[in-house]
């Protein structure tokens, strides 16, 4: 398996296999996180596509010698402002393929799934209720496991800002799911009480 350095370096030689294998490796995370902003599995679908055609055309401004994964977020995160912002939009409906997804390497049973499906459409829709700000640093720090510092990096805002606003974003979603009885799952899966 080539590495991201090496993948970048062919991609900018002109290698689309190159660019399909990035697109392998990170598609998921791209669509989840633009999905998990947006709530519309079209845009999000849109997006992802735009963040890799933005790999293809850019490919000669990345640094093979950084990380690739947050730009990727970053790209992600300033094409999901950009979206909203043209249409004014905040996150709509629970998106059933996002909750799928989550709950897709977790046990199989029907019962088990259907339960998760529902407790994640409700953290779905107490996100869906944040501000933006507040929205992508929660998306970011809890579905896709990134540090405050790459946060930080990827919104290129301090560190500090980051904490306020996943404070706060955090305060706002226990009480809503208290209000919901979903703060269970919260505290359990994010251990946030």
């Amino acid at each position: 398996m080539s590495s991201d350095r090496d993948l970048v370096l062919q991609l900018q030689r002109g290698n689309l296999d190159a660019l399909g294998e990035l697109y392998d490796r990170y598609h998921q995370k791209v669509y989840c996180t633009a999905l998990a902003v947006t709530g519309d599995d079209s845009a999000a679908a849109d997006l992802l596509q735009d963040v890799f055609i933005r790999v293809y055309r850019f490919a000669r401004r990345i640094d093979p010698d950084r990380p690739l994964e947050p730009w990727l977020y970053r790209v992600t995160t300033n094409l999901t402002y950009t979206w909203l912002k043209r249409r004014k939009r905040w996150l709509l409906q629970p998106i059933e393929e996002m909750a799928e997804w989550l709950t897709s390497s977790k046990k199989n049973s029907p019962a088990y799934r259907l339960e998760r499906d529902e407790q994640w459409k409700e953290i779905h829709q107490a996100v869906a209720t944040l501000p933006l700000r507040h929205r992508v640093v929660v998306v970011l720090h809890y579905f896709n496991d990134l540090s405050l510092q790459e946060i930080s990096e990827i919104l290129d805002i301090p560190v500090g800002t980051v904490k306020s606003r996943l404070h706060y974003g955090r305060r706002a979603l226990k009480m809503q799911l208290e209000a919901t009885d979903g703060a269970s799952l919260w505290e359990v899966q994010y251990e946030f009480t």
